[in-house]
């Protein structure tokens, strides 16, 4: 698709805290036309920052039919993410609006992250850190103690949902750990081609993965057909003594059929990078379920990974400007 030619539009980002805190320049962007960054907008906010917009940059705000409806000038989306559930893309498409997204910017930060909460379900090193730090160490008579069991990664069953970019990479990581790798086989490709994707990886039936996997970590995207796909009954099929971690998206699991697991001991534990509700509220399910651990939406948020982003997600909009768009969705 070629895009119209824009002498200089004016460009609004939305919500531009989380991508640069203050630690990056948007020199390049303002480069592109008249810029204008907001750390962060409210919905009732969205006519008055944008609706003059020919350009707007959205990492998390909403832009769902009726938000379109208030951006009469808009002609692009450039969502600073690779997931690109926040837009209704179907609306933007019949208003002619391009939508592009930032693929894989971020395969190494959060496969890095899961392998952080992997070592940590197994190794457990908040609490010995903080048990030293309250003085247990000390206090021992031993040169060595241990507030828990510590495992090893090695030898164990990782079953991984989702094998784009960052799965791959969470699968190499793992077979450097001495991991045996499982991967949900996908519907549309033969279990012969997909066998011979990575050295060291078995593709099988997503029930077989979730009855074999001591953990199991999700990387595939939030959509109609994924929402809740971790729900009581493939809860149920997991092994007791499993691990379950999210990195991707808080909609991929049942919360509540989660919570319950947790606390009727018919999982080990869970180590979630999101929520359903980001942030979440005082009383979400999961912050008070017992071996439920949360980090705060960070395992994308490397230095790295945001400079890669910002320079991306500039590239989408230098590309779309000059007739030629890219990473559109």
């Amino acid at each position: 698709m070629t895009s119209p030619r824009l002498a200089s539009p004016r460009i609004v980002v939305l919500d531009g805290f989380t991508l640069n805190p203050g630690d990056q320049s948007w020199a390049p962007l303002a480069a592109l036309g008249e810029l204008e960054v907001f750390e962060r907008t409210r919905r009732a906010e969205l006519p008055a920052r944008a609706g003059d917009a020919e350009i707007v940059l959205t990492n998390k705000f909403v832009l769902d039919a009726p938000a379109l409806a208030e951006l009469p000038a808009l002609r692009y989306i450039g969502v600073t993410a690779t997931g690109t559930n926040v837009v209704d893309r179907a609306a933007a498409s019949a208003r002619g609006v391009v939508v592009t997204n930032v693929p894989s910017y971020g395969a190494d930060s959060v496969a890095e992250h899961t392998l952080g909460l992997m070592l940590e379900a197994s190794k457990h090193m908040g609490d010995h850190l903080r048990a030293v730090r309250d003085g247990a160490w000390s206090r021992q008579p031993d040169f060595s103690f241990t507030t828990g069991s510590i495992g090893l990664l090695a030898g164990k069953t990782l079953g991984i949902i989702g094998f784009g970019a960052i799965g791959q990479r969470v699968a190499e990581l793992a077979r450097c750990f001495k991991m045996r790798v499982l991967v949900a086989r996908h519907a549309r490709r033969s279990a012969s081609s997909e066998q011979a994707e990575l050295p060291g990886v078995s593709h099988q039936d997503l029930d077989v993965l979730l009855a074999q996997a001591d953990m199991l970590t999700l990387h595939c995207p939030l959509s109609p057909a994924t929402e809740g796909l971790i729900n009581r009954e493939r809860l149920a099929r997991m092994k007791p003594t499993a691990v379950l971690i999210n990195t991707a998206r808080g909609g991929l699991i049942d919360e509540a059929a989660l919570a319950d697991a947790l606390l009727a001991g018919r999982l080990r534990a869970a180590y979630l990078d999101v929520l359903s509700r980001e942030p979440p509220p005082p009383d979400h399910v999961l912050l008070g379920a017992p071996t439920c651990h949360v980090t705060p939406h960070i395992a994308w948020a490397s230095l790295e990974a945001r400079q890669r982003l910002l320079a991306e997600a500039i590239e989408n909009v230098r590309c779309f400007l000059a007739g030629s768009p890219r990473n559109s969705v």
